[in-house]
């Protein structure tokens, strides 16, 4: 079975855990750089402040939208080139590698190599 046709709607890098887990590791970075507006801060802070308190706000307002939106409008209002720039760092973490700052590259040893073919039944 091919995948030549398809295409994917929504392109995720890893699943929606994965891309989860990094706006969340985005968001703490920001609130830790000094670069980003204090008031900006506050979104984030007052979205889980909702979150613990739920009745500070009178009317249906689901509480995973509020949160929502006060972390997506933390991220989008901050500016893009630090935003970027703490991305681009949490890429090039993968969890379970030691990263060489030197040498980005993967080694491969031939005692790792298996030889194999695949079948399609």
């Amino acid at each position: 079975m091919s995948n030549k046709g398809k295409r994917t709607i929504i392109p995720t890098s890893g699943g929606i855990f994965h891309d989860l887990a990094n706006q969340i590791k985005l968001i703490f970075r920001l609130m830790a750089d000094q670069r980003v507006n204090p008031l900006l801060k506050l979104l984030p802070i007052g979205s889980l402040v909702y979150l613990i308190f739920p009745d500070l706000v009178p009317g249906p307002i689901d509480d995973a939208l509020v949160v929502g939106m006060g972390t997506y409008l933390f991220v989008e209002l901050c500016p893009p080139d630090i935003v970027q720039e703490h991305k681009e760092a949490l890429e090039r973490v993968v969890p379970g590698r030691w990263q060489n700052p030197e040498n980005d590259t993967i080694k491969i040893d031939e005692s790792d190599v298996v030889e194999g073919e695949f079948r399609e039944e």
